[in-house]
């Protein structure tokens, strides 16, 4: 008998755990699930709840963290939850013993979490929690300092499938001409030998010759890793990412990349800077593409299959192929939205390009790195806009023979300071939340 892929008892990467907010509750969606992220002050590891009070289903995500108990509370009506999903405190009790004979039935569920490589993983059924306990995460070997490993990790929400997503990155060819001038160039663009070396219901394994030596592997339902081998060195780069399914046409993407080499350079480059000048770019020129392909493809599945569909001679497109062929075979073609009482409607082409390419919305607001950089930038315009007036106000008072010995060398610090104000506010500080990007003008 065929076995069947059961997308809810596998572990996913929710986030990096360095871009949580351990004083707020954050919400987060995982196969049409609201989850609600929370720290207890008692403890030191989050803690993942279905994202609603049991007494009147309001979100707990919208919700805090008490000062004195430690504890989830709900903003509805005050109800409280402890690091087990108990609930400690209902307000409007009139017997204290109203809470303590009804713990058990007045519980948040509490789903299985782990923090590994930097991650916060989730286990999203909550009734195979000792099922959970006994299966591995699906880490990379290539995150792992002991092996001279440096790496970033990254995060941003998507709007398009999770199996678009997947069958992008597992794509290689395509990188020179989506992301030409970023992460390859046009006029290198060459064959890839693509060699399927296994592929079973729990793993994808395929390696490629050229001018790189790789190895890719698909572990379902989320790992998707390159391990690239510099010729001539034991230099490696590696890119792992975890393509997560959130809802019908949406998906999270969360990143590591890694390398064994220039480690000085990677601590001394500003994660928020890596992440405007590098990786939003190459999520960016993805995005316009792969929206408008889901729509089609969807089309085109009414009346054919996606082999027919698609053109795909190549042996570049293999590992495309696989994964389709897996798709199709172990899951039907199709995410089990009907499972969590999700209707799947038609996905329609999204020709706004601000809602497309919102870095705000769909990274900065997730990422510490980008968010503290952002406030500081925005602190530091206050700063050089203060000092300007402040100078201008200060160089009008004085006496005329001060003004060009003193007041001049002012002005122009001042001049300048309003210069890095304005490149602050016209080229840096709109990476953070929008830059289109058109591939004909690259």
């Amino acid at each position: 008998m065929q076995a069947e892929f059961n997308f809810f008892q596998h572990w996913y990467p929710l986030s990096p755990v360095i871009d949580l907010n351990p004083q707020r509750p954050v919400p987060v969606t995982l196969l049409g699930i609201r989850l609600v992220i929370w720290k207890p002050k008692s403890s030191e590891n989050y803690r993942v709840f279905l994202d609603q009070c049991p007494h009147r289903l309001a979100p707990l995500s919208e919700g805090r963290v008490d000062e004195k108990t430690g504890n989830l509370m709900c903003s509805y009506h005050g109800w409280q939850f402890d690091e087990q999903g108990i609930c400690t405190v209902i307000p409007q009790a009139e017997n204290p013993e109203l809470v303590a004979k009804n713990q058990q039935n007045f519980c948040v569920v509490s789903l299985p979490v782990r923090e590994e490589n930097d991650l916060l993983w989730v286990w999203p059924d909550a009734k195979t929690a000792e099922l959970a306990a006994t299966t591995a995460l699906p880490l990379s070997p290539q995150i792992d300092a002991n092996k001279g490993f440096v790496w970033s990790s990254y995060v941003r929400d998507l709007e398009y499938d999770w199996q678009t997503l997947v069958e992008n990155v597992a794509d290689p060819s395509h990188v020179p001409f989506a992301h030409h001038g970023v992460q390859g160039k046009r006029e290198n663009a060459q064959p890839i030998d693509i060699k399927i070396s296994k592929s079973t219901v729990n793993l994808i394994e395929v390696n490629t010759s050229g001018r790189f030596q790789t190895s890719i592997i698909f572990e379902p339902p989320c790992r998707l890793e390159y391990a690239i081998s510099i010729p001539n060195s034991d230099q490696q780069i590696g890119l792992v990412t975890y393509c997560i399914p959130v809802l019908p046409g949406k998906c999270r993407i969360v990143a590591q990349f890694t390398r064994n080499f220039a480690n000085t350079l990677y601590y001394l480059t500003p994660r928020w800077w890596e992440h405007i000048k590098i990786r939003n770019l190459v999520l960016d020129g993805d995005m316009m593409l792969l929206n408008q392909q889901e729509y089609l493809l969807q089309q085109k599945q009414e009346n054919e299959s996606w082999k027919t569909a698609y053109k795909l001679p190549t042996s570049a497109d293999r590992l495309v192929i696989e994964f389709r062929t897996w798709f199709d075979k172990y899951c039907h073609g199709q995410l089990p939205w009907n499972q969590v009482g999700i209707s799947v409607s038609e996905t329609k082409i999204n020709d706004n390009r601000l809602v497309m390419l919102d870095r705000y919305k769909q990274h900065t607001q997730h990422c510490s790195s980008c968010r503290n950089a952002l406030k500081n930038l925005q602190r530091l315009q206050i700063v050089l806009l203060s000092y300007f007036v402040i100078t201008l106000a200060g160089v009008a008072i004085l006496p005329d023979n001060l003004r060009i010995q003193v007041g001049l060398p002012v002005v122009i610090t001042a001049l300048l300071g309003l210069g890095i104000y304005s490149w602050l506010q016209l080229w840096l500080i709109p990476k953070f939340y929008f830059v289109d990007y058109i591939h004909a003008q690259k």
